[in-house]
């Protein structure tokens, strides 16, 4: 490292945020990247620590400290070169992943970890902004033809490793816009949707075929969750049609609460209220627009999905929110020689949070209830926890007032039409089962099918959705020609 002493001279430095009163007016982004000066005095941060945990923290493998160096040097083309090599959209993980890289920063021991991700969001920024994200069109065609079945992440990293080996990539989107949950899951407040757009225009340049609109699989997906596509396309047509095909589909399925009162109008799941925000941003008029204004909101779940809620609440003008989790309260620091380089269980708290939230721990929902067929309160109860097991504290039954609900549980499993309508063998998860080493590395029970992202191993994170794209890209290569380039 070309600062050697930079992690005992230089304190981390946070990005800055525009603050809750103004921010909470509008749908933009309200992080700001670091100035060139920040950004190189962040890099000189990284030490030469000898074994670069940070690595393997990270879902992609990004070469972390080669791009840190190269911040600290001023030479920031290289170091964009450096971090596509391993992460093909930079742009999304600089804004949205949690950073389990500077979880296992080993500067993070006994210290401050590298700023990380305020520094790959730099990078990336920089070069859009510079000019040097362009097209890498393939030099040479295979005429192999690539079905995609789903533009999220995973689905869109696939189909431009596809590309750029020199297949013919089709990608099948069944909502009238690409992104799949990056654009109708994540709010335009954590990530503007003009940044998966200009990346479209990028794959397109490079040979990658968008169909929106279309729905594959024998059945309608519920309406409720997403927009009905205009047309649908058998799974028998794609196999017919094309050499392999990539089943690479968001994990769609919330968690349900069965309780008494769940059919009250007003408790909905997170993925029925959020996706309408990001069409009304994007200036679609939905009708029946679940809204919080001037409503007293619960959010049940402790996670991003129910912090998305939380920030969005507050854009609409809800009169309160409250937050509940299931799980007792984290500690606020976590032990970090016990857990270190792992992903540590500490109290976060969100940018939404901070813009306004009561949360509460260890609360388990009862029932709801309501008149005239709309909820009106929530009775829910204490937990105790006891060797992994929970039990109900007695007398600990409260009431909470609640004309809107939103249950951000989790989701557990992806669209079982499309797995279904394959005919595609599942794990006990009910994900389509795949590998992900060996000669059959993300092929699933279907001779040319393959699954990656959140359709092979449930619910996960972008980076997570953005390296198995990667992967699950080199082995359709390798099956389509018999070897392969492209980095795993």
């Amino acid at each position: 490292m070309g600062k050697v002493t930079g992690f005992l001279e230089l304190e981390r430095e946070e990005e800055q945020y525009e603050a809750p009163p103004s921010r909470k007016l509008h749908y933009r982004e309200f992080v700001m990247k670091l100035s060139d000066e920040a950004a190189q005095k962040q890099g000189a941060r990284c030490m030469d620590c000898g074994i670069p945990f940070c690595n393997n923290g990270c879902p992609v493998n990004n070469i972390i400290p080669d791009w840190n160096d190269l911040v600290y040097r001023g030479q920031w083309r290289e170091a964009l070169d450096v971090l596509h090599s391993t992460n093909n959209f930079p742009e999304f993980t600089g804004r949205i992943c949690p950073a389990p890289c500077e979880a296992a920063c080993t500067l993070n021991i006994n210290n401050d970890a590298v700023g990380i991700k305020s520094i790959e969001h730099f990078i990336i920024d920089t070069g859009w902004e510079r000019g040097w994200v362009v097209p890498e069109p393939a030099a040479k065609k295979t005429g192999k033809r690539v079905a995609i079945v789903g533009s999220g992440p995973a689905g869109l990293a696939c189909a431009q490793q596809l590309a750029r080996a020199g297949h013919d990539v089709t990608v099948f989107e069944k909502n009238d816009r690409i992104g799949g949950l990056l654009r109708y899951g994540i709010p335009d407040f954590k990530m503007e949707k003009h940044l998966i757009d200009r990346r479209v225009e990028q794959m397109r340049a490079e040979g990658v075929n968008f169909r929106t609109g279309v729905y594959v699989g024998e059945k309608p997906i519920d309406a409720k969750i997403t927009n009905l596509a205009r047309e649908t396309v058998s799974p028998q047509q794609l196999l017919a049609e094309f050499d392999a095909v990539v089943v690479s589909g968001g994990a769609e399925q919330p968690r349900d609460l069965p309780v008494p009162g769940r059919e009250l109008a007003g408790v909905h799941f997170a993925m029925e209220f959020l996706p309408q925000q990001n069409r009304v941003v994007a200036g679609d008029t939905v009708a029946g627009q679940i809204m919080a204004t001037g409503k007293r909101v619960v959010v049940i779940g402790g996670g991003d999905t129910g912090s998305d809620c939380v920030g969005t609440s507050n854009r609409h003008g809800a009169a309160s929110v409250t937050q509940f989790e299931l799980l007792p309260m984290p500690p606020e620091e976590e032990n970090k020689p016990l857990v270190w380089p792992y992903w540590p269980t500490k109290l976060r708290t969100s940018s939404s949070h901070e813009e306004g939230c009561d949360r509460d721990w260890s609360v388990a929902t009862k029932r709801f209830e309501g008149a005239d067929g709309k909820v009106q309160r929530l009775i829910a109860c204490r937990l105790e926890w006891k060797d992994g097991r929970m039990s109900e504290v007695p007398g600990s039954e409260f009431e909470v007032k609640a004309d809107l609900v939103l249950l951000a549980m989790g989701f557990v499993a992806p669209t079982a039409q499309i797995v279904d309508g394959f005919g595609i063998e599942k794990d006990q998860r009910n994900n389509a089962r795949a590998a992900t080493e060996g000669a059959r590395a993300y092929r699933t029970s279907v001779d040319k099918v393959f699954a990656a992202g959140d359709t092979r191993r449930g619910q996960s994170l972008v980076v997570w959705a953005i390296r198995e794209g990667r992967q699950c890209a080199r082995a359709v290569d390798e099956f389509l020609t018999g070897e392969s380039v492209l980095p795993r």
